[in-house]
């Protein structure tokens, strides 16, 4: 789908050389080559090498991370830095939906309205973060409903430095969830409700799309990875969809659940799928990008 490519990334820069997908297990990465992508891999990081957090440091064990990437993408010895797309856990970052009646067509205004509806919501300084944000497309009339994408200055600042230290310019940046809507089947109407519900160790991110608009965001750290506690995040989702869009969900789209989960829900289930086959916990950020890449 679309939305990946409309979204404002932290960071952008055309034609990365190498992409990677940073989580608690490890980094899933490809390198592109010839306009086209690689093939993806995974290499695992010891345990309590990255801990995400929106708030603290995540690189607990930068030195082993260091050493876990100079493995996959070895040094080059070229001056010239290599560009490289960089997709954060969700976890590290806030992603908003906000909804105004009127949306300034000044950017700077834009930017500081933004961050004004945000001040309070945030576990960390809005002044000291990077935002980026896009406007979806909305009928005329209807509320301007914009995707706002917060991180820490201070986090980001660590995962770059990470990549910048071995000649690495990490010039996208995005969120793996975000990355993962390439990968969501297409809507069957223009106003077909899919909610997508990712796990990741402990983190559970439930995104709701009408059509190919994000209607709502949430990210959860689990205490425990039950069906009880996935329930007690996704019911009052499904609550919201028909209380706030008038129509029950159409769909539930799974990734990195294992098989036959969720059984008790009664929606119409589907997975994440790739070109390069069934996206799982700690890589589906990178193959939405591979594949959005192919569009």
């Amino acid at each position: 789908m679309s939305l990946l490519n409309q979204i404002s990334r932290l960071v952008r820069d055309p034609h990365p050389s190498h992409v990677f997908e940073l989580s608690e297990a490890g980094v899933a990465y490809a390198q592109p080559g010839n306009g086209r992508p690689g093939e993806p891999g995974f290499a695992p990081f010891e345990p309590g090498t990255l801990v995400v957090s929106p708030v603290e440091d995540n690189l607990h064990k930068a030195d082993a991370a260091t050493i876990v990437l100079k493995n996959v993408a070895p040094l080059d010895h070229s001056r010239k830095r290599r560009r490289a797309a960089l997709i954060l856990p969700d976890y590290a970052a806030r992603v908003s939906v906000l909804d105004f009646d009127s949306f300034p067509s000044s950017s700077d205004e834009q930017l500081s309205l933004i961050r004004f509806r945000l001040k309070k919501t945030l576990p960390f300084d809005i002044d000291s973060a990077a935002v980026s944000y896009h406007a979806q497309p909305a009928e005329k009339g209807a509320p301007i409903e914009v995707v706002a994408v917060i991180v820490a200055l201070e986090i980001i600042a660590r995962y770059e430095a990470l990549f910048r230290a071995i000649n690495f310019h990490p010039g996208e940046v995005t969120t793996s969830a975000l990355s993962a809507l390439q990968l969501c089947p297409p809507a069957t109407r223009a106003d077909a409700v899919n909610v997508v519900a990712k796990l990741s160790a402990k983190t559970l991110t439930v995104m709701v799309l009408r059509g190919e608009t994000l209607k709502l965001f949430r990210c959860v750290a689990l205490e425990d990875v039950t069906e009880e506690q996935i329930l007690a995040v996704l019911q009052p989702t499904f609550s919201y969809v028909e209380d706030e869009l008038a129509a029950p969900a159409d769909m539930l789209t799974l990734c990195g659940f294992p098989p036959g989960a969720l059984s008790g829900l009664h929606y119409k289930k589907e997975t994440l799928r790739s070109s390069w086959g069934s996206p799982g916990a700690f890589n589906a950020g990178l193959l939405g990008y591979l594949e959005g890449a192919r569009n």
